[in-house]
């Protein structure tokens, strides 16, 4: 056989196991959404039937839908630029030398190693109204109580705190590979002309960091819309729908509901959302970035 068919012929067998098994755990799923998502719901012994988009006639006028993104978009809009700046600030702060950095860069990664369900448990506690940690505090101060999550005006808020702790040590694992990474002469560079930290990392640090920003920012984002475990162990949705998500919503239609036409419609759409943001993302980001 020629020796460069041959090559071909061994890059095709090396990638034809992973494009089958993309296709059947990525494309076919989606697809196969688009496509039940034109059908109804079978009941008993009915088979579904085709009814075209009239499911996305209904989502248009389902209020929880509506209520479920726009916390969704709350949640993100809210999560998103604190977890990334707080992972930042403490990548920079693990970076230097310090006494006990090992034991710091452990402390601000542990939370990420937790099952979300014991983290869930582990703030069910802290927001407990009466005997919780936070209530105890506020009683310590002289201040009364509170129904941390049974209030709609603080349930989301409880739920992106938690979000927060959980994925900023994560992302400063990235963010410490970043500037291990970074030029030595430039530091070295900005040493010599006298520029002080603020200043250096304004101008210098920050833009060569863009790169690893907009990955961080495009997983967290996928994040903040695949949120259910610690939904169901807090507040289930509630109170009044104040925390309801779309994955939860979804979650809720195809399984307590058991709804899966129209969970594949919010299943589209999801997808559809997803698509959107990370293009506007990329759009928005890819202009203020620096590739080395």
């Amino acid at each position: 056989m020629n020796p460069k068919i041959a090559r071909q012929v061994y890059g095709w067998l090396l990638f034809t196991p992973a494009a089958l098994f993309f296709i059947l755990f990525t494309h076919y799923p989606i697809v196969r959404s688009c496509f039940l998502s034109l059908f109804n719901t079978p009941r008993g012994n009915q088979a579904a039937t085709f009814v075209g988009l009239e499911n996305y006639r209904y989502l248009v006028d389902d209020p929880i839908f509506w209520q479920a993104l726009k916390n969704n978009l709350i949640y993100a809009f809210g999560t998103i630029p604190v977890t990334i700046s707080l992972a930042m600030v403490m990548a920079v702060w693990v970076n230097r030398q310090m006494l006990g950095r090992a034991f710091v860069r452990v402390a601000y990664f542990t939370p990420t190693i937790l099952p979300m369900i014991a983290i869930a448990n582990i703030w069910l506690f802290f927001y407990t109204p009466g005997i919780g940690l936070f209530d105890n505090i506020l009683k310590a101060l002289g201040y009364s109580g509170h129904n941390w999550l049974g209030d709609p005006n603080t349930a989301l808020i409880c739920l992106m705190v938690i979000a927060v702790w959980k994925d900023a040590g994560f992302f400063m694992i990235f963010y410490l590979a970043a500037l291990q990474g970074l030029p030595k002469d430039v530091i070295e560079a900005g040493r010599i002309e006298g520029a002080g930290r603020f200043y250096f990392f304004r101008r210098v640090t920050f833009p060569l960091l863009m790169p690893t920003t907009v990955f961080v920012v495009f997983n967290a984002l996928i994040n903040t819309f695949r949120i259910i475990d610690h939904i169901f162990i807090l507040t289930k949705g509630g109170p009044n729908n104040a925390t309801e998500l779309l994955l939860y919503y979804l979650f809720q239609t195809a399984f307590e509901f058991w709804d899966t036409s129209y969970a594949a419609v919010l299943t589209v759409v999801i997808m559809a959302i997803l698509m959107t943001l990370a293009l506007v993302q990329f759009k928005v980001l890819e202009r203020r970035t620096h590739y080395q």
